[in-house]
């Protein structure tokens, strides 16, 4: 049985063979697969290795770890010596194209780039990977994955749709656990994790993923899963790369991703046999052309919309051309509510701002005097200086004593910063400064325009007859709680309304009223 995805509810520690995101700094996260053996053969000593600009980190340090804790990077030797096998640790340089096995009996990569054998390849267990060594400098932090993690970290196959953007479209098109939602032009999948993440409402008793024993606790009675994400993709490659995403991040049962010209061939099921009816209630389309597309969502036998429920739909377009064309579209199809938004997310940066001569050589500060006292302080430090060093000058030059007593106020520079290096420690810079806010001077999102329109339920002769029915037969029942009593006098109004004229149609219904 699978794993539970880690989008979806983590474990309390991080595992092997599952993703994890590595905490470089505020917009550097790195995604990483944690494996306990190296399977990309690089030759490491430590094994499996992910290496960064702010050090490396053997997976061997990562598994097992809380999530969000703090780990230090480790001492490895990434260059040909420190590897495994690499022409017994002669350091040579592989030719481009080569490649190098971590094996240490095993052939290794020749520099005309020859592969090693598949059985050597295939085997990760003949090396016992060594301690890693913690460096002097260097950390991160190792959090769970999220679609907002996961946006800002994922390989970019396409431009994507990052958060501001994606987060407005599900509350937009009212994704809740449990709804069927059609994505065409899935990319690199940021909307698609994102969307799986809206509509999962637990796990189904058969077939419940394998995990840890609180994991099965809370969800041994959970509903059986209805939500599903329906995404398509034209380019060939780019399905195929997703959807081994989607394996590895344990979202199969909850997305399908479909090779398909949607365009051409619609929006039915790749597996009619498992999935006949999609039956969608939201539509999100990221399409050079969607109102091609358009066509193939109406209320037709064959339409893959849910006819019981009034449909919401958005496109995702960079230019307002194709926006004009989707709205024609869409008017003439019958799709109401039509309206265009556009987006324009800034972050706030909150932060502490701290000012003055006491925050010399300290990182993220403006070191600058604060007040004229400190300026002029400053000032009278640097003139006193110079004329120490003036007068030894003087004195050296007659074969005097160079040794002055006011030399003694002034400390160098080094030792200067060194004082305020020490007295930081006993200082709670959190609480220092004064609290600041602004924007973030530049839009770092896709720019796009985002229409939305609803396409209201399908409405039959049956409907229209019972609508009737209900409307002849008296008043309708409130739908948002029981209607409040008739009084007497007014159901001996609707008595003679109702007769039509007839006075003894009209006394025999006021009898009966009477009687009761």
């Amino acid at each position: 049985m699978p794993k539970p995805s880690p989008f979806l509810q983590p474990p309390a520690v991080t595992s092997p063979d599952s993703l994890t995101i590595l905490h470089l700094k505020r917009d550097l996260l790195t995604p990483t697969i944690l494996r306990t053996h190296d399977d990309e053969h690089l030759g490491y000593a430590e094994g499996k290795v992910t290496t960064t600009r702010y050090g490396n980190y053997p997976h061997s340090t990562l598994i097992g770890q809380p999530w969000g804790s703090q780990i230090k990077a480790s001492l490895v030797d990434t260059g040909t010596r420190g590897r495994v096998g690499l022409h017994a640790g002669k350091g040579k340089k592989r030719k481009r194209g080569g490649s190098s096995t971590g094996h240490r009996d095993g052939p290794t990569a020749s520099e005309d780039g020859i592969e090693p054998k598949e059985e050597y390849r295939d085997s990760p267990e003949v090396i016992e990977a060594k301690p890693a060594v913690p460096a002097p400098t260097g950390f991160c932090h190792i959090l769970p994955p999220t679609p907002e993690s996961w946006t800002a970290s994922l390989p970019h196959r396409t431009q994507v749709v990052y958060t501001p953007d994606y987060s407005y479209v599900l509350q937009r098109l009212r994704v809740t656990p449990g709804t069927s939602v059609i994505e065409a032009g899935a990319g690199s999948g940021s909307f698609t994790h994102a969307a799986a993440r809206a509509v999962f409402n637990g796990y189904p008793k058969d077939g419940s993923p394998a995990s840890h024993d609180e994991y099965m606790q809370d969800y041994e009675g959970a509903c059986e899963r209805t939500g599903k994400i329906w995404s398509f993709e034209f380019h060939e490659q780019r399905a195929h790369k997703l959807a081994s995403e989607i394996r590895e991040h344990g979202l199969e049962d909850i997305v399908t991703v479909t090779h398909r010209d949607v365009y051409q061939d619609g929006f039915s099921s790749s597996r009619p046999d498992l999935d006949p009816s999609i039956d969608a209630s939201a539509v999100f389309l990221d399409l050079p052309a969607p109102w091609m597309a358009l066509r193939h969502l109406t209320r037709d036998s064959s339409s893959p919309l849910n006819p019981l429920l009034s449909v919401h739909l958005c496109t995702f377009s960079p230019c307002i051309e194709q926006v004009q064309r989707t709205v024609s579209a869409l008017r003439s199809l019958g799709w109401l509510d039509i309206e265009m938004v556009e987006l324009s997310a800034h972050r706030i940066e909150v932060r502490r701002e701290r000012i003055g001569l006491q925050e010399e050589g300290l990182r993220g500060v403006n070191a600058t005097p604060a007040t004229v006292e400190e300026a002029i302080g400053r000032l009278r430090e640097v003139e006193g200086r110079d004329r120490s060093y003036h007068h030894g000058m003087t004195a050296q030059a007659r074969d005097e004593d160079p040794a002055d007593e006011a030399a003694d106020e002034y400390v160098s520079k080094q030792q200067r910063l060194q004082n305020i290096r020490d007295a930081q420690t006993d200082r709670k810079l959190y609480k220092e400064g004064r609290l600041t806010h602004r924007s973030e001077p530049e839009l770092k999102t896709h720019t796009s325009y985002l229409v939305f329109a609803i396409l209201p339920r399908a409405w039959t002769d049956d409907d229209e007859r019972k609508a009737h029915e209900q409307l002849e037969t008296g008043p309708m029942k409130s739908v948002n709680g029981p209607s409040k009593p008739t009084s007497k006098r007014q159901m001996k109004r609707d008595a003679k309304e109702r007769a039509g004229g007839n006075k003894d149609v009209e006394l025999e219904m006021k009898w009966q009223l009477d009687e009761t």
